[in-house]
């Protein structure tokens, strides 16, 4: 049984400032939980963090400026909504944000994600 959609729902969907959430594999971008568009974007967007942090990521037909980006986490924005990438040894968790929706919880939520699958060594 795939633990992922409780785990999603139970730390992010349910803080009611994540839109909607995946995980996936980081090495196969086979999706674990809840289907995310463009799974080898997100990947690529790890592999070259410097042209994310100047050029930004395409999402669901929208063009969203990079906010931050790291070798672990990558957070942009779209006229009020968000994406953040957040990687781990072998996933990435990705989450949306809404305009009625806190960016600062949606990320903190998504980190807390992912240092607990850190801990674990996933």
């Amino acid at each position: 049984m795939n633990p992922f959609p409780k785990l999603l729902e139970g730390c992010l969907i349910d803080t009611k400032h994540v839109e909607s959430a995946a995980i996936f594999v980081a090495k196969t971008g086979e999706v674990t939980a809840v289907c995310p568009e463009q799974t080898q974007t997100f990947l690529d967007a790890f592999k070259q963090v410097n042209v994310t942090r100047q050029r930004g990521l395409a999402f669901r037909s929208k063009h969203y400026t990079c906010v931050r980006a790291d070798k672990h986490s990558i957070y942009t924005k779209c006229e009020g909504h968000g994406l953040i990438l957040v990687r781990t040894a072998l996933y990435v968790i990705v989450a949306t944000y809404s305009q009625s929706m806190y960016p600062s919880i949606c990320v903190e939520a998504v980190e807390k994600l992912a240092e607990y699958l850190r801990e674990k060594g996933i």
